[in-house]
């Protein structure tokens, strides 16, 4: 099925925004090519989270990264908000994209277990390994086994009951993982190019490998994950509507 006839109804996203410097990037690209509109909502402006039901308006989910806990409610309340849409969207086997912060949550919403980092942060470029079941994934399968992405947390997770185990890095065996038929966490970045990381430099460690050119290759990489991703997010909607 090509693109035209996938995208040819309107589609709207719900996006939630911790941060002022994680914004959607690449993903927002890919999104707008496909003539996908995005429902920003900044939590770090106070905007409210919607309600579970609110995602009866939306084709998806899609949670971005934060400097905060995902546990961390008494400094950031929104996140009481933000799981229970997360669960929500879950048990109806919505399409989510869950990056770093998101991708916690993704797996707090499913059954999982927020853990303190034992190996310590995780941060810059660095390599990161799919597994047997990532290689057969549709979305992250075409990247290849061994591939460069951008690491920039220390918490992890448990994967929850019934999730699908796709990366892992050699300081975290936790990186990416799917549930249901199209909700995917990441605990990497795919989507920030070498401006936003640059803009960034002061918050990394003085130790962070942040190469400009190798972070835009992981852009590259990021863009073909994005684009499967939707793409099968789209397909899902075909077929159910067709059933």
């Amino acid at each position: 099925m090509s693109a035209t006839t996938l995208y040819s109804d309107p589609m709207t996203w719900l996006v939630l925004q911790q941060m002022w410097f994680e914004g959607p990037a690449a993903i927002g690209d890919v999104a707008h090519e496909r003539g996908i509109e995005l429902r920003i909502i900044r939590t770090d402006q106070g905007e409210p989270v919607p309600s579970p039901d609110a995602l009866d308006a939306y084709e998806g989910l899609i949670v971005l990264g934060g400097a905060m806990g995902a546990l961390d409610d008494e400094k950031h309340p929104a996140l009481i908000g933000e799981r229970a849409l997360m669960a929500a969207a879950v048990e109806r086997d919505l399409p989510v994209l869950g990056v770093c912060l998101g991708a916690q949550l993704l797996a707090i919403a499913g059954g999982g277990e927020l853990l303190d980092g034992d190996n310590g942060s995780e941060d810059g470029l660095g390599p990161v390994e799919l597994t047997d079941d990532g290689l057969s994934d549709p979305v992250l399968g075409p990247v290849g086994r061994d591939f460069e992405a951008m690491h920039w947390h220390e918490d992890t997770y448990t994967l929850p009951e019934g999730a699908v185990h796709l990366a892992r890095s050699d300081r975290y065996e936790q990186q990416a993982f799917r549930l249901g038929s199209c909700q995917y966490g990441l605990q990497f970045h795919l989507e920030m190019g070498s401006a936003e990381v640059q803009s960034l430099r002061d918050d990394f460690p003085d130790d962070a490998d942040l190469d400009p050119a190798r972070t835009d290759e992981v852009v590259v990489i990021g863009r073909g994950v994005f684009e499967r991703f939707f793409d099968r997010a789209a397909e899902l909607a075909e077929e159910r509507a067709g059933s």
